[in-house]
């Protein structure tokens, strides 16, 4: 990396920054608010709109779509079964399979001494495996990640909850209110990890 660029901030360009991040979340407050006035099949159209016209902002103005991507991606599979099966909580159901996927490879990543979150850390800064040889570095990257572990594991709980109580519109309060508030911590705390890293590593661990 060069110039005043940092480690963390390489992480947030390549999620699309912050106006990424407000993009993934757009499609789905927007299903979440249309549906609680309008019906179900508006609020289908109206989220596949507002995925369809991120996608096309971000490719206009060159960005990275990757948010854009994955986030159209769950939109249109949460879509489509809430159109075969006529219920507006299946809209969420993918999302909430997704949580306990990932509670799974996180956890399986630390117990194979290759925490997610500094592997990917390392493949976005162009850096070697000699972080995992230093265990200061590993243990912080093995937090992060059994964190990260530990928020997919309770948004999956609470969600699949509410998902199978009906209980619809606490079910849309829990999608959103736990994204972006929960974002602000989790990405806090890897910046943390990032820079004990930073500090920790020997010189000519590869290039940042």
């Amino acid at each position: 990396m060069t110039g005043s660029s940092t480690p963390a901030s390489a992480l947030l360009a390549r999620a699309g920054g912050i106006r990424g991040l407000v993009y993934t979340a757009l499609p789905v407050t927007t299903f979440a608010a249309l549906n609680a006035i309008a019906g179900l099949m508006p609020a289908l159209i109206a989220a596949m709109a507002a995925g369809a016209l991120v996608l096309t902002v971000q490719l206009v103005r060159r960005e990275s779509t990757r948010p854009a991507l994955f986030g159209f991606v769950g939109v249109a599979a949460g879509a489509g079964l809430a159109l075969v099966t006529g219920q507006a909580k299946d809209f969420y159901l993918p999302g909430i399979w997704m949580y306990l996927a990932l509670t799974v490879v996180f956890t399986a990543s630390v117990l194979a001494r290759r925490p997610l979150i500094g592997v990917i850390w390392a493949w976005m800064t162009g850096r070697d495996d000699t972080w995992r040889r230093t265990p200061r570095v590993r243990r912080a990257f093995d937090l992060v990640t059994l964190m990260m572990a530990a928020v997919s594991a309770t948004r999956f709980a609470v969600q699949f909850h509410l998902y199978d109580t009906d209980q619809e519109g606490m079910l849309a309060l829990a999608r959103i209110a736990m994204g972006w508030p929960v974002f602000l911590v989790t990405s806090t705390l890897i910046y943390l990890a990032i820079r004990s890293a930073m500090r920790a590593l020997p010189k000519g661990g590869g290039p940042v």
